[in-house]
């Protein structure tokens, strides 16, 4: 005997099943349409944007001071520039305002790291380090009169010092006198410190 289908049933489950795959989508998928949707169905806090992930938002490049070779906002070792979230991205921006973004808009200012200068350039001291090192011009010029004074009494501690000088200024291990950096193109090459704190994770070695 052939079964008999209700047709009622199974208009009912289909539309059943198109219902969770919709839920099962977004719940996987946690792009824009999902953060909308979980604040519209849970009724949770919008997200902010300073809290989107790598790829739903774009940062503007930092606008370089020419003197300084550093952001022009630079205030305490960290300037801001503008972010702006993808097109159809809603959430809080930086006045804490919930807004559908089309991707023109400034969605949050996010920090970067920048550095404190005081005039010293890293060309003007390599080259003296090179040709005048041997006169302590290098000394001088980094604000240390008594080790540049010592270094053209004793001709750059007969070539040695001139040329220790010259490469831990090179390697800029040596740097001004008033804890400054040197002003280094912002683009270029720049020696970056690594050190080991407390808070520094460390990764489990395994031995055989």
């Amino acid at each position: 005997m052939a079964a008999s289908w209700s047709p009622r049933l199974c208009t009912s489950e289909a539309l059943a099943a198109q219902l969770f795959g919709v839920l099962w989508l977004v719940t996987v998928n946690p792009g824009p349409w999902g953060a909308v949707a979980t604040v519209a169905a849970g009724g949770e806090e919008t997200l902010k944007c300073e809290d989107l992930k790598v790829g739903q938002y774009i940062c503007k490049d930092p606008k370089i001071n020419d003197a300084t070779q550093e952001p022009v906002n630079c205030t305490n070792y960290t300037a801001h520039v503008p972010c702006f979230p993808a097109p159809n991205i809603t959430c809080k921006d930086f006045s804490g305002n919930e807004t559908h973004f089309t991707g023109n808009e400034v969605g949050f200012l996010k920090p970067i790291s920048c550095r404190n200068v005081n005039g010293y350039s890293y060309k003007v001291a390599v080259a003296l380090s090179l040709f005048l090192g041997w006169l302590g011009a290098d000394r001088f010029y980094l604000g240390y009169p008594a080790l540049g004074l010592l270094k053209f009494c004793t001709v750059g501690f007969c070539g040695i010092g001139s040329l220790i000088d010259f490469i831990l200024i090179s390697m800029q291990i040596v740097g001004p006198s008033d804890g400054s950096s040197y002003i280094i193109d912002y683009y270029g090459t720049r020696l970056t410190r690594l050190s080991i704190t407390n808070e520094t994770f460390r990764k489990t070695q395994l031995y055989p």
